[in-house]
């Protein structure tokens, strides 16, 4: 529900149960044990599951295009995808360099030949952009989770940046009066930004010291998750926002599609990424 000087007035339980706080709880319940499971297992599955969420979100990115009057090419773009898991996933292959060289160069080929299409340099730009946005920030997940204590930093990843989007959503509820951004998503509230950010730290000081992490690491990892992860999620609604659609897609009913779900992903475990590795290790 967006912010208005109306909804201030509302209990906060009412407007709780309008913003189907239950069914995303729900949602949550869902896909929680399969994520645990796969990142603890990690590996083959680990990256599959990572894969298989990057096909989906980047595939709704494109989709989002097309509704913009845009054609990127889908299949090129999934291929950019792939190749970047492949890449983080067997790194000692060194196909990064080359595989990109030639998805660069085919994709702009492909749209040499697209004489109909009314925008072929924006399709072209768009299909590679998408694949990079999606595939190369969400292939920091198996590039993390390969580090030593990979699964540690991984999950404290998901945890924190969960957290954090809860603990924005509720006390932006709850308090939430001065909009963010509203050009780009009159949902988001300083008070509920602020929230988040809180909320996010202090999972990251509880989670970490169970975790045996040192207290300025746990910090550093919520401050920089929490500050990124915010900007992950307005990344998205700006997409959104000129497309002129309310959802990434339809796979979660309610509560739009993957890119919805991993957006603020996207930016946390970039920052934990580079963090561990100048940094901790």
């Amino acid at each position: 529900m967006d912010w208005s000087k109306k909804d201030e007035k509302r209990p906060f339980m009412a407007r709780l149960k309008d913003s189907k706080f239950t069914s995303r709880v729900l949602v949550v319940a869902i896909l929680v044990p399969p994520v645990i499971t796969a990142t603890y297992i990690g590996g083959i599955v680990f990256a599959s599951v990572v894969l298989l969420a990057a096909l989906l979100a980047c595939y709704e990115f494109f989709r989002l295009m097309h509704k913009g009057g845009f054609n990127p090419s889908i299949p090129l773009g999934l291929l950019f995808v792939v190749l970047f898991a492949v890449a983080a996933f067997q790194p000692e292959w060194g196909i990064l360099a080359p595989g990109l060289t030639v998805l660069v160069l085919s994709s702009l080929i492909w749209e040499l030949f697209q004489a109909q299409a009314p925008f072929p340099t924006a399709d072209w730009a768009l299909t590679v952009a998408g694949g990079i946005y999606v595939g190369w920030l969400i292939s920091h997940f198996i590039s993390l989770r390969s580090l030593p204590d990979g699964y540690i930093w991984t999950m404290l990843t998901f945890l924190i940046t969960w957290v954090g989007d809860s603990g924005a959503y509720l006390v932006g509820l709850k308090w939430g009066k001065r909009p963010l951004c509203s050009r780009l998503s009159p949902r988001k509230t300083w008070e509920g930004t602020v929230g988040g950010w809180l909320s996010g730290v202090a999972a990251a000081l509880i989670l970490g010291s169970l975790a045996g992490i040192p207290l300025p690491h746990s910090f550093a990892i919520g401050a920089i998750i929490s500050t990124l992860a915010p900007f992950g999620d307005l990344a998205v609604s700006m997409v959104k926002r000129q497309v002129k659609v309310k959802d990434s897609g339809k796979l979660f009913p309610g509560h739009g599609g993957m890119l919805d779900r991993v957006d603020s992903l996207l930016f946390a475990v970039v920052g934990v990424y580079y963090y561990v590795t100048l940094v901790v290790i």
